[in-house]
């Protein structure tokens, strides 16, 4: 089967790869363009941990094909940090003690920025509705919950 070529951004950078029609984008990702943060947990678009940003929605990237990237933006967790900078999220997870064996917290964490960009003041219900679909087997949720709102009030520019 021959290869089909794939223009795209990732994490804003212009990106080429070979991906076969079948391929997942979570493959590609992990095999065509070495970014490993984006982990395969269930293949069934069940568990979250392969959450990405797909031209602003977010997905399950094990459920998503490699060619359906081209021409699109794609943002993985390897796209959230500016440099030396951590992103808020990933700032208040450190904080509040908000993950344990890390499987599963890109995923979670790439799942939160995508509800701060649609929904910078949700409510706890509202980012326990979103954050449902990332299964985490070793943490109790409220400290990822109180991460979350916590990123949430300083992205708004409100003291903690």
């Amino acid at each position: 089967m021959s290869k089909i070529h794939v223009t795209t951004k990732v994490n804003g950078d212009p990106v080429e790869f070979l991906a076969d029609p079948r391929e997942t984008l979570l493959d590609c990702l992990r095999d065509r363009l070495g970014l490993t943060g984006s982990k395969e947990g269930c293949g069934t678009g069940d568990c979250g941990a392969c959450s990405v940003i797909l031209d602003g929605r977010l997905v399950c990237s094990c459920l998503v094909l490699g060619v359906e990237a081209q021409g699109k933006a794609v943002e993985t967790i390897e796209g959230m940090a500016q440099g030396e900078d951590l992103h808020p999220l990933q700032r208040k997870f450190i904080e509040h003690a908000a993950l344990q064996c890390g499987f599963c917290t890109p995923g979670i964490l790439v799942a939160a920025k995508a509800l701060l960009e649609t929904n910078p003041d949700p409510t706890e219900t509202e980012v326990r509705y979103w954050l449902a679909g990332n299964l985490c087997r070793c943490t109790g949720y409220d400290k990822i919950i109180r991460a979350v709102m916590d990123a949430a009030a300083e992205l708004r520019g409100e003291a903690a």
